[in-house]
């Protein structure tokens, strides 16, 4: 299961997806009346025909179809004949389509003994892992027969999954490089500190260390720890890349370094050469293709740097399909 995307670029598919996104109460975590006016009448009527543009840019690069849903069919496609009998596999997204409710009706009448759900977020939030397994689990709780249902967790630190990140990197010179940034979707601070259930926050611990005892559930936490995992492979030198999140919404406080921030803080200190790795993201997106590919580089290029690459999202690789299909295996 993925996140999801609107069906086409236009104003109207695009306030869809929107709308259905925004108002789940694990996005945007505010109370209902507060969020249904803030997301109805003014974020989703201001945000979708700026979004549509982007969008649409998305889908030309594309071939004329959004990457998120082009390369979550192809996976579904490689797992089947990867798994073969021993199980079936399905491809869907918690928002729109192919929507979770289609799916799992097509999964009730193979009357299968077992399911696993694998939400492909290599980070646990609320707001993309939570949102994913309630949706799922909420469908399945009406069926009158339940079957065994298994979960697969986040996976940020699994060696498959880095190894995936690492071996994408081989069209790339690192040495080439000035600095190299590891950009990640970015969480309002209060979504971290509802993580801790032991009347500490997210600031008690020391999550820019990566995952220690009592963080484990923690997005920032595990974002630095795949940081940390993907720079010891690469044999990185720690004042050589940094870790900083991107895409925020509102005034509240989110998680920084803010990417933004960062690029053009890089760009006037003298670096030229700039590389992106987006490891929240297993599949190129409006995230990764423009606001990273396109908007990114013309910020950095903007304030002094001359050159910013993006390393591709897994997206259909065989090393990634390689690892998904070990990964369900073992379950």
């Amino acid at each position: 299961m993925n996140l999801g995307t609107p069906d086409s670029p236009s104003v109207k598919d695009v306030r869809k997806y929107l709308k259905e996104f925004l108002n789940d109460p694990r996005v945007i975590d505010l109370p209902w009346l507060k969020r249904k006016l803030l997301v109805n009448l003014i974020i989703v009527p201001l945000r979708a025909p700026k979004s549509a543009k982007e969008y649409e840019k998305l889908w030309k690069q594309g071939n004329g179809a959004s990457p998120l849903l082009t390369y979550g069919l192809s996976i579904e496609k490689k797992l089947k004949e990867l798994i073969g009998d021993k199980a079936g596999v399905h491809f869907g997204m918690r928002y729109q389509n192919p929507s979770m409710e289609k799916v799992l009706a097509e999964m009730r009448l193979e009357n299968y003994e077992r399911i696993v759900l694998f939400p492909l977020y290599p980070h646990y939030a609320s707001a993309s892992t939570g949102s994913t397994i309630e949706k799922a689990l909420d469908i399945m709780s009406k069926w009158w027969a339940i079957p065994e249902i298994e979960i697969i967790g986040q996976f940020y630190n699994d060696p498959g999954f880095i190894s995936s990140i690492v071996s994408n990197t081989k069209d790339f010179d690192l040495d080439n490089y000035d600095h190299i940034l590891f950009s990640y979707h970015g969480l309002p601070e209060r979504q971290l500190d509802k993580v801790y259930v032991n009347g500490k926050e997210c600031a008690d611990h020391d999550c820019e260390s990566g995952v220690s005892d009592g963080n484990e559930l923690c997005y920032k936490a595990t974002c630095y720890e795949t940081t940390k995992l993907i720079a010891e492979k690469l044999k990185l030198d720690p004042s050589k890349y940094s870790t900083a999140f991107q895409s925020r919404l509102g005034k509240d406080p989110w998680i920084q370094p803010f990417s933004d921030v960062v690029i053009e803080e890089l760009a006037k200190s003298g670096k030229k050469k700039l590389l992106v790795f987006s490891p929240a993201f297993v599949a190129d997106c409006l995230e990764t293709t423009i606001e990273i590919g396109e908007q990114f580089l013309e910020l950095f290029k903007e304030h002094g740097g001359d050159q910013l690459d993006l390393v591709p999202s897994l997206n259909d690789n065989d090393d990634w399909v390689n690892y998904l299909a070990n990964k369900i295996k073992s379950y």
